[in-house]
Parts: C-alpha cells; structure tokens; sequence
C-alpha cells in the first residue's frame, strides 16, 4: 500500500462507461451508457475499475431466474462481481487503504460483521449480505464504491487479469475444494471444468495435490484443461460413457470429489463417483430456480458413505488466499480479454456457451 508521503491525487469524471441490462428477464440485453460516477460515502471507497471478469451469475441477475428479487427490485442496472483496479477516492473515515492501492469488487459487497456467520468465515450467508451487481452496482461499470471493511486488497505480481476472475471464479472453486474435505492424491472431477469455474478448480486441485479430471466438450476447453494441470479429458458429446471413462482414470472406482460447476452436469454428477466409497457431490453452478433436482435413492446414500453438498461464494479469506496462490503464479491467466465496448457481445458468447476458461473486458483498451 502507498504511504502517507506517497499520497496521490486522481482526476475523476463526472461520468463513466457502464454495461447496462436493458430489458430484464429473458430477452435482456447488455448495452454500453455513460452514468454518473458515484461518490464514496464516508466508509466506503472509490475504485476506478480497469478490468472486469464475466461470469455466469451476471447473467442469471440480468435473466432474473435465481431465487432472488430480481437486480430491478433493488434499483440496480449493472452486473458484475469480477473487479480489479485502483482506489482513486477515499471516505472520510477510510483508514485501511491509500489512494492507489490496489482493490477488488467480489460476489458480496457487504456483510453487517457481527453475526455469528461473519465471525466464523461464513459471512457470504449472512441475512445482511448484499450481493454485488444485484442489490448494488457491480463491476460492468467503470467506476464503483466498495465499503472499506470488505474490499479486497489485491497484491503486486497478479495482473487484473488474474485478480478480476480470482475475485469470484477461483475463490469460489476454492472455498468449494476446502469444504470437500478431500486429501492429497484424491480425485477431483470438474464436469464443465473448461469454464471459468472450473479451470480455475483444476488448477488450485492441482496445487492442493489433488488429481484433476475435467468433463467438457470441445478442442478449445481440452486444451485448456490440459494445459491447466487436468490428468484426464473426457468429452460428454463423444463418449459412449462418461461415468465409465472417468472411473478408468480414477483407479477403476471414481472420482473422490464432483465439483458441479456447470448446471447441465447436475443430471450426470453422481455417476461420476461411480463406486467411490465416501465420495462428495460439490454443488457450485448455480441453475435457473426450479429447473433441476439432484438426488437418488436414499439406500444409494447409505451403502455408499456418500454426501452432496453445496457452497456458494468465497470469503474474503478465501478470496485473499485465492490472491496469494496467484501471486506464487499457482493461477494462471485463463481468460480471452475484449475492450470494454464488446462486452455486450462477450455476454452472449458466454450465454451461448462459447467461451473456454473466462471472458475479461479492459475499461482501458
């Protein structure tokens, strides 16, 4: 962080660039405005954004088919929760930041810190927590307020590159990875682990001494995923049997952990533990409310030690470990970066199902 003799000062707009959700609901659409730039109120800070990651859940905000009032009961306009940039305004009672540090926008953008949940690392499931880029403007708008407490300080040797999607996509797969439990030389499979998610997975799996096989489609993502450290590629639309190839590679049994980050996977997810005593069911990708249902017979359960279990977000723990790994270069850049005026036209590749590894706009390009 900068010192007290080092302090700067940054010509700020009247206005900014924002992707904006015109038409909410099904047939919305991302269009490029200039909004006003918001003023820090005296707990929060001003980051001037010069990257953003596009993940899923923008969508899901913007279609409003989550189990959430929707971005417009909250009077939001911009989606977003992968921001990496630079405080360029501090509120008057900021004491934990400088102007120029370095800062990032995540999934939550504030917690009430005093509840049992926020105490013990839980603090994405807080009755307080307000999500970013939902209840408060996200990370498709160039310049954002982020409350003090809660912004993530991103350290020297991780581009924005890295730092925007690490904010969610690999914080997330990480806290995921964590709460499974699993131990060095397990087997973790990622079904759709060619997505932002799920690449990020396979590379912090690698790091933890895990044994990464990824469940995808397509030249790109196999390629991707190899290169990121998966031990194994198996394609869903040319295999004859999934669940079989991936318990060949996994010592003829399955794999020890499925960590779901693509919601199409959800129908096929316990097959891939095939007859893994013990094995877990990670759910992370987050489908349209009511359009899926994981289960079987409870027998299968029982005889089988088997457990499903769902994580949601990292914490800002988790978010700064996640940091950590990419500045030991652990995690690695996955993503394609756009200027900021294609980011409407990246949404839809990403709602088309077109993009390997992760989108990221440059408000500077």
């Amino acid at each position: 962080m900068a010192t007290n003799g080092e302090q700067k000062q940054y010509d700020i707009p009247k206005e900014c660039k924002a992707g904006v959700v015109v038409n909410e609901g099904p047939n919305f659409h991302i269009e490029m405005q200039m909004v006003p730039v918001p003023e820090p109120g005296p707990d929060e800070v001003l980051i001037r954004l010069n990257a953003t990651g596009i993940c899923y859940s923008d969508l899901h905000f913007a279609l409003g088919d989550l189990p959430v009032p929707p971005m417009s009961h909250y009077g939001c306009r911009s989606p977003g929760h992968e921001g990496a940039g630079i405080i360029v305004k501090l509120g008057r009672n900021v004491k934990n930041f400088q102007l120029g540090d370095r800062a990032g926008l995540k999934p939550i953008w504030d917690t009430c810190g005093a509840c049992e949940l926020c105490w013990h690392d839980k603090e994405c499931y807080c009755p307080s927590a307000v999500f970013t880029g939902l209840a408060q403007t996200g990370s498709y708008q160039q310049y954002v307020v982020s409350p003090a407490k809660y912004t993530s300080p991103i350290p020297e040797g991780v581009s924005d590159y890295v730092a925007g999607p690490v904010m969610c996509s690999a914080s997330t797969i990480y806290r995921s990875l964590v709460e499974s439990e699993l131990r060095p030389g397990d087997w973790a499979c990622f079904p759709g682990g060619g997505g932002g998610v799920g690449i990020q997975g396979v590379q912090l799996a690698k790091a933890m001494g895990f044994r990464p096989v990824v469940v995808d489609t397509g030249d790109a993502k196999r390629d991707l995923a190899l290169k990121m450290g998966a031990e194994a590629f198996v394609d869903f639309k040319t295999s004859s049997d999934v669940g079989e190839e991936v318990a060949k590679v996994a010592d003829g049994k399955g794999a020890h952990g499925v960590f779901v980050t693509a919601p199409a996977a959800y129908n096929t997810a316990l097959s891939l533990t095939g007859t893994r005593i013990g094995a877990k069911v990670m759910c992370i990708g987050l489908p349209s409310a009511g359009t899926v249902t994981l289960g079987a017979d409870p027998n299968v359960f029982a005889f089988r030690n088997l457990t499903i279990k769902g994580t949601l977000v990292g914490s800002m723990h988790d978010v700064d470990t996640a940091l950590k790994f990419a500045q030991r270069g652990v995690l690695k850049q996955i993503c394609e970066v756009v200027p900021i005026d294609q980011l409407p036209e990246a949404v839809e590749r990403l709602r088309r199902g077109e993009v390997p590894g992760r989108i990221v706009a440059d408000f500077n390009a």
